[in-house]
């Protein structure tokens, strides 16, 4: 059984989550607390410009950019949609309940943007890519609200079943309980996890959906106006929870003591008697450094990433593709031809392709220069290794066979800016100037600092937050310089190393880890 961990940093800032399969980093999301624009929100834009050469819209969501909708992304139902939200801010008593309301007529698939949208008028649309490079959002109109079994569809009567559900006997029972209990006017799409569920689990979840959408337009007056968030998609934190969490993990662990408990509840919800796999860490390093993940971060999102027994691939990102270069690099296997060599680093580079995918969460166009290898046989087995290793990952993928040079193209959804951790640091002689200091003011301008911080607080007790070799010079002896500053000083100072730190990098904290502003 393989075992899964997840492991979730939050900080006043961001919150990260990393998935660890076999100790093994394989997903890392990180979540600004203020983030906006994400996929899943829904708007109300206001068309600030018609392109009928495009066949789309230019949308004023409230982002720097306008957002761009393209006409067979407005869904079938635009005009149900649009119609229910005139009758919203027109009302003067309750709203009309979808189940009750009359749809009109599907607009034409083959129709122009022009014959349904006009300038300045409100619309309501749902982000469906996030802002990328110097694009602005991507939107549609065909509006969907996502719980952990079900996605709602409004306006809609469809009911259909995942793919990945593979029998056939539990896909009719998923559709017709559906079916059966769903309200006039609302399709739904039956995820993965639903495989086994009880009716009474599906139901209250479709309930709240439905509840979901409509109290959103009971709030809507004449005078709210566009661009305003409409309805906002779950955080990253609980969509990951949504979409990933399952009975397979191992453990969770959490640093914050509101997120264990919120997690905690989640899971005794989709797993009784399940939630003692959720752990608050009160460790006083950082979670990421305790659990190695920072040293992974650190290995994993570099331009080499090296793989087995010498081997390593070589990862470069463009605007229009990215480019992976698979290198054997030393490696030599006494008794192997080169083309059995040529296969074992290939199969192994396969598996960390797709683990930094995942990781990296890149997008697009992906192209792969895997070393060369004569056999069709051998080519064969790659592609088909590479497809089932790539079947755990989640976001929608194509994957093409190998070409007569050696090339592996995949395309894969981008929805989101790919992850993009960088890994060099700044010579720490220098901080990146090209001059330096005298190193022996280094340990005069932490003093310094602690002198500045003793006029301002109360406390006397403090921590110093370096990186290992500068901790390791603190403590070292009877009469360390972090003895001697606490002597000098009339205070007491405890070293803590931390491994993710700039070699030069140091920080005071009080005595329950939470930093000192020196401002």
């Amino acid at each position: 059984m393989i075992s899964k961990d997840l492991i979730i940093n939050s900080d006043p800032k961001e919150i990260s989550i990393a998935l660890l399969e076999q100790k093994q980093l394989v997903e890392l999301n990180k979540e600004k607390k203020d983030i906006k624009f994400a996929v899943g929100d829904i708007y109300l834009g206001k068309v600030k410009k018609i392109m009928p050469g495009l066949n789309a819209a230019f949308i004023n969501v409230g982002y720097e950019r306008d957002a761009f909708l393209h006409y067979l992304d407005l869904g079938a139902q635009f005009r149900s949609l649009h119609k229910y939200y005139q009758l919203s801010i027109k009302r003067k008593g309750k709203i009309v309940p979808v189940h009750k309301f009359k749809n009109e007529p599907d607009i034409n698939k083959d129709g122009k943007i022009a014959e349904v949208l006009k300038t300045g008028q409100t619309v309501i649309v749902q982000v469906t890519k996030e802002p990328i490079s110097t694009k602005g959002p991507r939107l549609g109109s065909e509006i969907s609200l996502a719980g952990r079994n079900l996605v709602l569809l409004p306006f809609s009567d469809k009911v259909s079943v995942s793919s990945k559900i593979e029998s056939a006997e539990e896909k009719s029972r998923l559709k017709a309980l559906i079916q059966s209990i769903k309200p006039k006017n609302f399709g739904v799409i039956i995820r993965t996890v639903a495989e086994g569920k009880k009716v009474a689990t599906l139901d209250s979840e479709l309930r709240d959906l439905v509840e979901r959408f409509e109290k959103a337009f009971k709030g809507l007056r004449k005078d709210v106006s566009a661009p305003k968030l409409f309805i906002r998609e779950l955080n990253l934190t609980n969509a990951i929870l949504r979409d990933i969490l399952n009975v397979s993990f191992t453990n969770i662990t959490v640093d914050d003591q509101q997120l264990a408990t919120d997690i905690k509840q989640y899971v005794k919800e989709i797993a009784p008697g399940k939630e003692k796999i959720v752990k608050l860490y009160k460790g006083r390093n950082p979670i990421f450094d305790h659990f190695g993940v920072t040293k992974q971060i650190k290995t994993l999102f570099g331009k080499t990433v090296s793989f087995k027994h010498g081997s390593y691939l070589i990862i470069e990102h463009t605007e229009a593709l990215h480019v992976i270069d698979v290198n054997s690099g030393n490696r030599s296997k006494a008794g192997n031809d080169q083309e059995t060599n040529a296969l074992e680093v290939n199969l192994a580079a396969a598996k960390e392709i797709a683990r930094q995918l995942r990781l990296r969460d890149m997008g697009g166009i992906i192209v792969i220069d895997f070393i060369d290898m004569l056999s069709n046989e051998h080519r064969q087995k790659l592609f088909d290794t590479m497809k089932e290793i790539m079947s755990e990952d989640r976001t929608k993928h194509n994957i093409l066979p190998l070409s007569k040079y050696g090339l592996m193209q995949i395309t894969r959804q981008r929805v989101r800016p790919e992850m993009d951790i960088s890994v060099d640091e700044k010579c720490p002689t220098c901080n990146g100037t090209g001059k330096i200091g005298p190193s022996y003011l280094y340990i005069e301008k932490m003093e310094n600092d602690l002198k500045e911080i003793l006029k301002k607080v109360k406390t006397r007790k403090f921590i110093i937050q370096a990186h290992p070799f500068i901790a390791a010079y603190l403590t070292k002896g009877t009469l360390s310089p972090a003895r001697k500053m606490a002597k000098r000083n009339s205070c007491k100072l405890k070293v803590q190393p931390i491994n993710s730190f700039p070699f030069l990098e140091y920080r005071f904290t009080d005595k329950f880890g939470d930093e000192i502003d020196l401002g």
